[in-house]
């Protein structure tokens, strides 16, 4: 097999099984009610000040019609808390609650320990050429 192939079934597979890690992660008992996409709605929401649905749309590459319908169901589910800016009665603020800030940690560390798993037995060296591909690859994908 030749380098190409190789480089894309690593891709393709690697893609398919964080997907698929990551939703095992999730599902806990406490966070069994909301998906990935759900989780990283939540992430873009973040633990700062409150953002609003434009900027999380943006940030998800989604419509604002599109993240409405998820941010909708986030806090029926209570993780999430919607309101009018002070400012501009027209802009819609978001933030979590205090059962979304457990998610947005518990999706936190999911990542975390899977950044750590990469890092864990590479030296400097190799975590820079690491870095520069997986820039490449950012790179392709527009980010």
């Amino acid at each position: 097999m030749d380098i190409y192939q190789t480089i894309n079934n690593v891709l393709v597979k690697l893609f398919n099984e964080i997907m698929d890690k990551e939703q095992k992660a999730i599902i806990t008992d406490e966070f069994k009610d909301i998906t990935n996409n759900d989780m990283h709605i939540i992430e873009a929401i973040g633990l700062d000040a409150p953002k609003s649905m434009s900027t999380v749309a943006k940030q998800q590459t989604v419509t604002v019609g599109t993240l409405t319908i998820a941010v909708n169901a986030l806090v029926r589910k209570g993780y999430v808390s919607r309101v009018r800016s002070e400012k501009d009665r027209r802009v819609v603020l978001l933030s979590l609650t205090e059962k979304g800030e457990r998610a947005y940690h518990h999706h936190a560390k999911f990542h975390e320990e899977m950044v750590q798993a990469v890092m864990r037995h590479m030296s400097e060296e190799e975590l820079t050429v690491l870095v520069k591909a997986l820039d490449n690859l950012s790179d392709f994908f527009g980010s």
